[in-house]
């Protein structure tokens, strides 16, 4: 693993930053957000976490020490009640508008922008290497287009030891790879190892990792002592298709009458649909294979199968395959007790 190539020294000129995504296909900006602007989304948010479990009492919400007790994962249901509780923050969505990252946005990509509606947010136990986010694209699970780019936020600082993540540089030429199933992410894992072509590095509060639907990323195990608690959100030319499926909130069942309930101001509500956008719905060939090898491995009882299994059963549309998956769920054995945090 090498370290990120910093792109700081030509934030301000758009053509070499499409330059150099043309090249790498990221871009690591340190410092672009201001720091207290997302360690007060942080402690929002972090505040609904601890009152779900998932911190320390006795710790300082900025410090996000975790509660092994509390240890859940996308998409268990008690995972999924907290979500759509951070979902309804209004300084949580309305970081995605921040005046510095659009303008990235627009001087790399030459013309205006659509952050998508739907932010991800992620929190990542310590002492749980098996749901270490694997290797991935975002383009099956996104679509649209492929001039998509995630915006990586951590809300909390993340040496290594916290696990942020890594990117594979100049993946995003070679096509969509083919994959087996995996924890984390839409449940996908790809095949090649990609050994040689990792960069990765520690971030602070307001950095910002950048990079194109199809940079193959992962996560690093996170062996601290910490939630590891960060944001993705996605960014398009607003000329660019865009799957509607990306403008519903995360952690659905959830609407956005609910999601805006308590904002203090209506400017940015329902921003998109003051947009001319041109729809291009989901092709599901992706998600159809990934269910597949779900199924084939849950009928041999392989625990590998769980993170797709629980994906079908909070998210799929067709009842009988939800049936089927929590069938082979509840077969399976349980997940191993937490290691030692070190």
């Amino acid at each position: 693993m090498v370290p990120f190539t910093e792109s700081n020294d030509i934030v301000q000129d758009g053509a070499a930053l499409a330059a150099r995504m043309r090249r790498d296909g990221y871009l690591f900006l340190r410092g672009l957000l201001p720091r207290e602007d997302v360690a007060a989304v942080q402690r929002q948010v972090g505040e609904i976490v601890r009152a779900a479990g998932w911190l320390r009492n006795d710790r300082p919400v900025e410090q996000a020490v975790a509660d092994p007790a509390g240890f859940c994962v996308d998409p268990e249901p008690a995972y999924l009640t907290t979500l759509r509780k951070i979902n309804r923050l209004q300084d949580y969505h309305e970081l995605k508008h921040h005046p510095a990252l659009i303008g990235v946005f627009e001087r790399m990509l030459g013309g205006p922008i659509l952050p998508h509606p739907r932010v991800l947010m992620r929190n990542i136990f310590p002492a749980r290497e098996e749901i270490t986010t694997k290797a991935h694209q975002d383009f099956p699970n996104v679509q649209g287009t492929t001039e998509v780019y995630t915006a990586w936020i951590p809300l909390i600082d993340c040496p290594m030891e916290v696990g942020p993540l890594q990117v594979a540089a100049g993946t995003h030429d070679d096509g969509v790879y083919d994959f087996h199933i995996g924890a984390g992410a839409g449940g996908i894992e790809i095949k090649d190892g990609l050994e040689g072509r990792w960069a990765s590095g520690a971030f602070a509060v307001g950095d910002v990792l950048i990079f194109h639907s199809m940079t193959v990323h992962k996560g690093v195990p996170n062996r601290s002592d910490r939630l590891r608690m960060s944001m993705d959100v996605r960014f398009q030319l607003v000329s660019e298709p865009f799957n509607p499926d990306n403008a519903n909130p995360d952690g659905q069942p959830l609407s956005w009458e609910e999601v805006y309930a308590d904002w203090r101001s209506d400017e940015l509500k329902y921003y998109w649909k003051r947009l001319p956008l041109t729809l291009k719905a989901f092709d599901p060939q992706w998600f159809e294979k990934r269910d597949a090898l779900a199924f084939e491995l849950g009928e041999a009882g392989d625990p590998r199968a769980r993170s797709v299994l629980q994906r079908i059963v909070a998210r799929d549309a067709d009842p009988t395959k939800r049936m089927r998956a929590q069938h082979l769920l509840d077969a399976l054995p349980p997940l191993a007790p937490a290691g030692s945090v070190h």
